[in-house]
């Protein structure tokens, strides 16, 4: 992949019980294109990931949400993991966090169960994605258009469904965190 996104500012959002592979995966495609990571988390120190129903590894996390402000990050990653996005939905500093990157209009890209946080912060409404399956009727109840494709991109969204999507999901969000970086970067 092009190192496109050098210096880029990005945030990955994520408590205990995120699927592993869909935070790993997407980190080291963005850090190879340049870009600078860092997973932000409610709690300090280490989140467990998990592989479907099992433990894996603890990830460590860079920053509180409290050691951090949205307006410092270009672009927001959103790993799923049935139990990381719904934790996330319960705090209301990760709402926040969330919304401020619907509102501006920075690029988001969220995996599987990832798309369930956007829910909160108002950022489906309107917009075509796709997500794992049994979020197809909490997405379209909060006025989204849901797809079953392996990646959607609308308006700087990126979806995927799974961990299978990877691949696609990481070459469509690096293309859309350098479009949304290009174009915020002509307008100033």
């Amino acid at each position: 992949m092009a190192r496109d996104l050098k210096g880029c500012k990005v945030a990955v959002l994520a408590t205990d019980g995120v699927e592993q592979v869909e935070l790993t995966e997407p980190v080291k495609a963005l850090r190879d294109s340049g870009a600078d990571v860092s997973v932000v988390s409610p709690k300090s120190g280490q989140i467990q990931g998990f592989d479907h129903h099992d433990k894996k590894d603890q990830i460590p996390v860079d920053r509180t949400l409290d050691q951090v402000r949205p307006d410092e990050f270009e672009a927001l990653l959103l790993p799923g993991g049935v139990i990381n996005p719904d934790a996330l939905r319960l705090e209301p500093k990760a709402i926040a966090f969330v919304k401020h990157f619907v509102t501006t209009g920075k690029p988001i890209a969220a995996i599987c169960h990832g798309p369930w946080t956007l829910i909160d912060a108002g950022g489906v409404k309107g917009r075509k994605v796709t997500s794992w399956p049994s979020l197809q009727t909490d997405l379209r109840n909060a006025g989204a258009e849901w797809v079953d494709q392996e990646v959607v991109t609308d308006q700087g969204l990126v979806t995927s469904r799974n961990p299978q999507d990877i691949p696609a999901f990481n070459r469509k969000m690096i293309e859309e965190f350098s479009e949304g970086r290009h174009t915020r970067r002509a307008a100033e």
